[in-house]
């Protein structure tokens, strides 16, 4: 499946195009969370020039949704650009008064996945130009909502922080996985329970390996009785909610990252992983293929095939000539692709769409 053609820019500071104003419409700004996360850095890269011409309307939840609209309706908008950061944040336009402006979407995975009801669709056929951050994630929209193939879009790869300065930790004397992600019914796709499974056979060949999971949500009880069932409970350590500090020091102590999910939109712990030269095991049915390379930095599995993961789990905890190549090449992968500034970069260049 065909998108518009890429066109290519300089990566050096692109400026975004001239206008009178831009007007950002996000969930949030936070430094965590994948959308606040990547949000906050699209934010400067649209005010970046424009001063007193960029605006910024939040709606964080549905509790504020009225404080929103008011906001929404507070003034017209001298803008000739507004960037919708989450399809969810679409239906905030009939409240703003920006008739003559440019509509961009930024699509993100799951929450476009699916068929939307009419009043949805009519104000995506308003969009002037998508944008996506995975390949992946703009396909599986088209897939499903086939009357947009022909849009104007354009992949933009997230991207997080600058290059690790020191030299990339050595792997651990203990052969430990990592998986890092919510564990809730709603979004049970990421590889938990199969891994888990995977694991009698990982001690088979390492008896010392160990899995880490960091994370919270209403699937951790479930998850526990099957590592207690599989009697692999002695080597599944269960972390429970980390801080931003505790994550970085577990995938710093880790020898791999583990999160072969089936519905990932794009994965910014893997790019985090890849960070500090640590190896991924990605599905090879969603996103993260696109963003680990594999083989290049870690390995892809058939998330229904239990064999599969076993072996790759295996290869990726075992230290050696494999595993420091694999390392290498993930650093390599971060810091040639996935910046905070190559991120920023792919944005402005993407908005000359517009």
């Amino acid at each position: 499946m065909q998108s518009s053609p890429v066109k290519h820019c300089c990566p050096e500071s692109v400026p975004i195009p001239e206008q009178s104003g831009v007007l950002g419409v996000f969930t949030g700004l936070n430094a965590t969370g994948g959308i606040e996360a990547s949000g906050r850095l699209a934010w400067e890269t649209l005010r970046k020039g424009k001063g007193e011409r960029s605006f910024l309307l939040c709606h964080r939840s549905e509790k504020s949704k009225i404080q929103t609209v008011r906001a929404a309706l507070s003034r017209r908008w001298p803008v000739e650009m507004v960037m919708f950061w989450h399809l969810g944040l679409l239906k905030l336009l009939p409240f703003l008064r920006v008739s003559r402006s440019k509509l961009v979407l930024f699509l993100h995975g799951i929450e476009c996945w699916k068929r939307h009801d009419a009043f949805t669709r009519h104000l995506l056929h308003r969009v002037d130009l998508f944008l996506s951050n995975t390949t992946h994630t703009w396909e599986t929209f088209v897939h499903v909502n086939p009357e947009f193939q022909n849009s104007v879009h354009r992949t933009v790869h997230l991207g997080i922080g600058k290059p690790f300065d020191d030299s990339t930790p050595p792997p651990p004397a203990t052969p430990a996985a990592l998986m890092i992600g919510r564990m809730s019914r709603s979004e049970g796709y990421k590889g938990h329970a199969e891994v888990i499974r995977a694991w009698p056979t990982v001690l088979a060949h390492i008896p010392t390996a160990r899995l880490w999971i960091a994370g919270s949500g209403d699937l951790v009880g479930e998850l526990e009785h099957l590592a207690s069932t599989l009697d692999v409970s002695h080597a599944v350590i269960f972390f429970g909610a980390v801080s931003e500090e505790k994550k970085s020091d577990l995938i710093r102590s880790a020898s791999c990252l583990a999160l072969p999910s089936r519905g990932e939109g794009f994965g910014l712990v893997y790019l985090e992983a890849m960070r500090l030269g640590r190896p991924c095991l990605v599905s090879n049915v969603d996103a993260g293929r696109e963003v680990v390379q594999p083989p290049k930095a870690g390995l892809a599995v058939d998330p229904t095939n239990a064999a599969e993961h076993g072996s790759a789990l295996v290869r990726l905890l075992t230290p050696g000539r494999e595993w420091d190549l694999w390392s290498i090449q993930s650093r390599e992968r971060f810091e040639a692709n996935f910046t905070a500034t190559a991120f920023q970069s792919r944005l402005a260049c993407a908005l000359e769409a517009v």
